[in-house]
């Protein structure tokens, strides 16, 4: 299906309706990426929880040293997340700007952060209009960025197919929320220089899809979903002439049905449609649990030492 092309006033005048929307998502967006760090993850909830308790005691030895042999508590806390407002120069997105600043999203979350984190170096955070739709992570200037056109882009994509306008907006910030997280996964495998034993950009994915799946709830799931449809939709407008297999992210396609691999593979009861209603393969289906279980224990591992006791 072809994407129709919509006018820019549109997503203008509905997020001008909606600030306050933007605000509230914003500070989740940076302030629940905190919650994956706390130390008293409640072993209900984690989902390790089913392993023998040798096998638990197995990984609470693992994780209790660095891959150097230090231990958490001899880490220095040498940096901070700091909050940076550039210049917006793409007047359509002054307003939104001036609001984040004033409301003070940024630094509230940039704190909640930095109670949680130890960091070798300093990691800034900004939102700001960057002339494309993207959202990245710097490693010259460690900085994660979120860009407005970004959001401008998916509500586009949304609102094409027929969604209401309310809808297209709704999983745009969900779709932004999963950006988000992919961006703090650079981000820490370059800061902590965090083995990856694959392609970085998947795991960013994944390191997205752990943390929505594993801490934010209804809202997680929602936010991997929204990613996974925004994926499907942008691979119709990549014919094969338009597709890099240069480039280093997997193609779209793959994203897709890696997103839904690590929904189902998180509750398989719950999300039975999934594979019922088709859009999962049953042969892929049948590793996703075991997929699912593998990238929330390395992440895990890989992100116990940095945490704040």
């Amino acid at each position: 299906m072809l994407l129709k092309k919509q006018k820019p006033a549109i997503i203008f005048e509905i997020m001008s309706r909606n600030l306050i929307n933007l605000f509230t998502v914003l500070a989740v967006l940076f302030i629940i990426t905190a919650c994956v760090f706390r130390s008293d993850r409640d072993s209900k909830n984690s989902p390790t929880s089913n392993l023998g308790e040798k096998e638990k005691s197995e990984k609470t030895s693992t994780k209790e040293f660095s891959s150097n042999g230090e231990t958490n508590s001899q880490k220095k806390d040498a940096g901070d997340f700091i909050v940076e407002h550039l210049e917006v120069k793409n007047s359509s997105y002054i307003e939104i700007d001036r609001q984040i600043k004033q409301d003070k999203t940024l630094e509230k979350a940039a704190d909640k952060l930095n109670r949680s984190l130890i960091l070798p170096h300093d990691i800034k955070l900004r939102t700001k209009d960057c002339g494309e739709p993207n959202a990245f992570y710097d490693e010259r200037e460690h900085s994660v960025t979120v860009c407005y056109e970004l959001m401008d882009h998916f509500y586009r994509v949304f609102k094409s197919v027929g969604n209401s306008e309310q809808k297209a907006y709704d999983k745009m910030f969900d779709a932004v929320r999963f950006a988000f997280l992919h961006e703090i996964g650079h981000a820490l495998i370059d800061t902590y220089n965090l083995p990856v034993a694959g392609n970085e950009e998947d795991a960013a994915d994944r390191c997205s899809s752990f943390i929505n799946l594993t801490e934010l709830g209804e809202d997680g799931v929602n936010a991997v979903l929204a990613a996974a449809d925004a994926f499907a939709l942008e691979s119709k407008r990549n014919t094969q002439e338009k597709r890099n297999l240069a480039d280093e992210h997997l193609l779209q396609e793959q994203r897709f049905y890696n997103s839904l691999c690590m929904i189902y593979g998180s509750n398989t009861e719950e999300y039975d449609y999934i594979v019922s209603e088709g859009y999962l393969p049953k042969a892929r289906a049948e590793r996703c649990p075991a997929e699912y279980e593998r990238t929330v224990n390395s992440w895990e591992n890989l992100l116990f030492t940095w945490r704040k006791r």
